[in-house]
């Protein structure tokens, strides 16, 4: 367990907030061209997928490359507040579309690799975007629905050229260096888009303002402390909000160095390697990450280089926390946000952890516990994670769902934004979460959070991955229903079953222990990783009913 450096003070961090957010902003000349002509050193230590080839840029390269490609967006008749779908994998390129974008004024779309043809045309239609900037193996699926895509002009490829296509690097190559004669951007102009990973409904899309990469200054310091002599590597998909966080803003507003490691699946033992190599100093994984090293034999590898590490994409149990810091001698800093946030409830470096909690709220916002009518609830019981409305705007909350009207209404009410998440806060101001909103399992009077029971099942070890969902039940109303994946060696058992019931009994409260158990080859999920709870629930619905 971490304990609280000597000197540390939360209320007085809170206190001595500030953010002063300028008219105009934009990341991309304000922070990493400013950079490369003021303090230029290593931004990014790219590696490909074999570990060997590595490529090393400087912020002044940074600031160039995305010159050339706000050049060629301008060239190619791209207008300040037009739409481009961008779907590139962890490569340098992926930096020089965001930020020259960001340069042109362009509303960059970020997608993950995952998308498939389908995916694509909802979010370029959905958007009505009019370019789609993606590598080869995605133009093939644009080529695929362009037919269906009307607001579709301009194609851009990345990684060589082909028919019909833009080349990036041909584009680039034959671009000026210089700065792209643009107005200068507002900081509340929109500045790039994300799709929500779409768990319980279609993805959402969120706007981000240039305003957004600034706020992320808290994420920088109150969770993940950044400093300019940090290698740091966050594990993400290039096209999720969490690159933003772990990739492109934080790490770059505190000029530390980025690592970018295109590699294919999650091969363990390489990562390991690579903090080694490397002498990353800061480290940022979703808890799969970590109970898979937990299992590992990590003792051949050197992480003495890690000095902070922390957890974020769903909260991490404590039997993961626990093995992680006996291999790398680092406590795991859990962290909370959203799509639609910046880092708004973390463990601050210096604070005390606590095992299972999300921290606390970070300066600049007031984040609390409250019930469905606006009120903040008493300790320990569960309410709603929200973001109370202040003046002025809480920094980094987006102001609405794009185009989505009703589900901006039902997310911000009562004079909060609703994150959709539940928690408990203790008497020391720590949030503990509990799930989704519409997740929590209401059993005998109980209310019975998933994670918790989730928690319990994976420190069996027979248990891999599990769902913990509610089973509508006549007499206690819900039960709580576990899918579970086995770990390898062993086979589904009406004994294994038995047995792994009362591990739970044993470890959490008796009422808690999942009455139901189905063994699963995999649980359903969207293409951001997360599991499909929505699908479990309507299963376990009609289970109940048949």
């Amino acid at each position: 367990m971490g304990t609280e450096a000597s000197g540390f003070d939360y209320d007085g961090m809170r206190a001595a907030f500030e953010l002063d957010m300028p008219e105009h902003y934009n990341f991309a000349f304000d922070v990493v061209a400013k950079r490369g002509r003021e303090a230029d050193k290593d931004a990014l230590i790219a590696i490909d997928k074999t570990g060997e080839r590595v490529e090393r840029l400087r912020y002044s390269d940074l600031d160039r490359m995305s010159n050339r490609f706000a050049n060629v967006l301008l060239d190619l008749g791209a207008a300040k507040g037009d739409f481009a779908l961008v779907v590139i994998p962890r490569v340098p390129a992926w930096y020089h579309v965001l930020l020259g974008c960001m340069k042109a004024g362009v509303v960059s779309m970020p997608g993950t690799n995952l998308l498939t043809a389908k995916d694509i045309e909802y979010r370029i239609n959905r958007a009505e975007a009019k370019l789609a900037i993606v590598t080869g193996e995605h133009a093939a699926k644009v080529e695929q629905i362009r037919d269906n895509c009307p607001s579709l002009e301009t194609l851009i490829v990345i990684g060589g050229d082909r028919d019909g296509w833009t080349g990036f690097e041909t584009a680039c190559a034959a671009a000026p260096d210089a700065p792209p004669r643009v107005p200068p951007t507002a900081a509340s102009d929109l500045m790039m888009v994300y799709f929500t990973s779409g768990t319980t409904s279609m993805p959402k899309m969120v706007g981000r303002d240039y305003g957004y990469a600034l706020a992320h200054t808290i994420t920088a310091n109150y969770w993940m402390g950044l400093t300019p002599d940090d290698v740091h590597w966050t594990l993400t998909d290039t096209g999720w909000a969490k690159a933003a966080w772990g990739l492109l803003f934080p790490p770059l507003l505190s000029g530390a160095t980025i690592m970018l490691y295109d590699g294919e699946g999650f091969d363990a033992e390489m990562h390991l390697k690579l903090i080694e190599r490397f002498k990353v100093t800061t480290f940022c994984a979703p808890p799969t990450i970590y109970r898979v090293f937990a299992q590992m034999d990590t003792s051949p590898y050197d992480l003495s280089s890690l000095r902070h590490c922390m957890g974020a994409g769903e909260p991490l149990n404590p039997e993961a926390m626990r093995a992680w810091k006996a291999a790398s001698g680092c406590d795991v800093y859990d962290g909370y946000g959203q799509t639609e946030t910046v880092n708004i409830v973390a463990n601050f470096p210096g604070m005390e952890i606590r095992p299972g909690s999300m921290g606390r709220p970070v300066p600049g916002l007031d984040v609390d516990v409250i019930d469905d009518d606006g009120n903040i609830v008493g300790d320990d019981d569960v309410g709603h994670i929200a973001v109370r409305i202040t003046d002025p705007y809480p920094p980094g909350l987006f102001d609405g769902y794009f185009r989505d009207p009703a589900s901006t209404e039902q997310s911000f009410r009562n004079g909060w934004y609703y994150t959709g998440d539940t928690a408990t806060r203790d008497k020391d101001g720590y949030l503990w979460f509990v799930g989704r909103s519409d997740d929590i399992i209401s059993s005998a009077g109980y209310r019975i959070s998933p994670f918790e029971v989730e928690s319990a099942l994976i420190e069996h070890k027979a248990v891999l991955e599990s769902a913990v969902v509610a089973m509508p039940d006549k007499l206690r109303g819900e039960i709580v229903m576990a899918y579970i994946t086995l770990a390898p060696g062993f086979e589904p058992s009406e004994m294994l079953k038995e047995d792994i019931q009362s591990f739970v009994k044993e470890l959490t409260a008796p009422y808690k222990y999942p009455r139901e158990i189905e063994f699963r080859e995999a649980l359903p999920k969207t293409i951001s990783g997360k599991i499909r709870r929505v699908e479990l629930r309507e299963e376990a619905r009609r289970k109940a009913n048949a």
